[in-house]
């Protein structure tokens, strides 16, 4: 989340009087993130989140968005739910922008996840993949292997300037995903940006997952591996093992992995640093002048990518045989 537009009281004022959410006592831009303009406003009736869609959501996704995040809480999950205007719709338009209310939800993100954090995220994953598996709706990831490439190379010109090396290491990493990149593994809906500050607990229970803005159609075990990458990795960048197998060992006792997913977990959790390591690359380079936002560092998945190169099996993420 962050604050690239900059709304006037007079437009707030107007796009707020199509609600019915009582009246506005203050509002705040919340600057983390990295893709959308994102407010939280305190009304007489409680606290929601205002959401202004910036560049890289597709105005015809948020139909997908919107509606993925109705069905799954219908479905048990706990996760923002649009606000409808007075006339029923739940997407308006803000200064020039697409924009959506959203409830807001109780708990704290974590900067530094436990083990018990990890075990506790890898059973809502879970539960996450299983509310979404009648979701009627598709969306095809625009982030996988195939949109790599391009990102790549509107990068790769600059790439050495962040970090000596980098476009030669990019290079080689991308060749050896694109040539063999699972295919055919279990999916269905998947999250598919399931970071730290994206979901919310209440003392050691996962009580939110918030942002599903790149959630789509994709594997399964890649959305563990994204969550590998996002949740085990020490200060140092070195893996935690035993957060791995927390996570691995909750996510199966929900829904145990077939073994062609446990063989596919090093190359989908390669790619999963390759993807984050692109898209923040590219918006390192590519900050928009006035935005009120810190770009996310590039080279966080450069050095998680140092481990991924070496890693041969599922084992050295913690996935064990026996109980997961």
């Amino acid at each position: 989340m962050a604050v690239y537009t900059e709304v006037p009281d007079e437009a707030l004022a107007a796009f707020l009087a199509a609600y019915e959410i009582g009246d506005l006592l203050s509002y705040k831009g919340i600057a983390e993130g990295v893709e959308n303009t994102n407010f939280i406003l305190h009304t007489t009736t409680g606290s929601y989140i205002l959401t202004l869609y910036e560049k890289r959501v597709k105005e015809g996704d948020l139909p997908f968005f919107l509606g993925l995040m109705q069905h799954l809480a219908a479905n048990g999950l706990a996760c923002p739910q649009p606000i409808r205007t007075r006339d029923g719709a739940t997407l308006g338009r803000l200064c020039g922008r697409p924009a959506v209310i959203v409830s807001f939800l109780e708990g704290v993100s974590v900067r530094r996840p436990g083990v018990r954090h990890c075990r506790a995220l890898g059973a809502a994953l879970a539960g996450l993949h299983a509310a979404g598996a009648d979701f009627p709706m598709q969306r095809p990831n625009a982030l996988s292997v195939a949109g790599w490439r391009p990102l790549f190379e509107a990068a790769e010109p600059q790439a050495d300037r962040v970090a000596p090396g980098l476009a030669a290491r990019t290079r080689e990493d991308l060749a050896l995903l694109e040539a063999s990149w699972p295919q055919d593994l279990p999916g269905g809906v998947i999250h598919a940006d399931l970071f730290t500050d994206n979901v919310f607990f209440l003392g050691d229970d996962v009580s939110g997952l918030i942002d599903f803005y790149f959630a789509c159609t994709d594997a399964f075990a890649y959305d563990l591996a994204i969550c590998l990458n996002a949740w085990c990795f020490e200060a140092d960048y070195s893996f935690n093992r035993t957060k791995g197998q927390a996570m691995i060992a909750a996510y199966q006792a929900v829904r145990p992995l077939e073994p062609r997913e446990v063989a596919a977990l090093p190359l989908l959790a390669r790619g999963a640093a390759l993807r984050f390591m692109l898209t923040r690359l590219v918006d390192w380079l590519n900050v928009p002048p006035g935005a009120l936002v810190k770009p996310k560092d590039p080279l966080e998945y450069d050095r998680r990518l140092a481990f991924h190169r070496k890693v041969a099996a599922a084992e050295e993420y913690g996935w064990s045989a026996v109980g997961g």
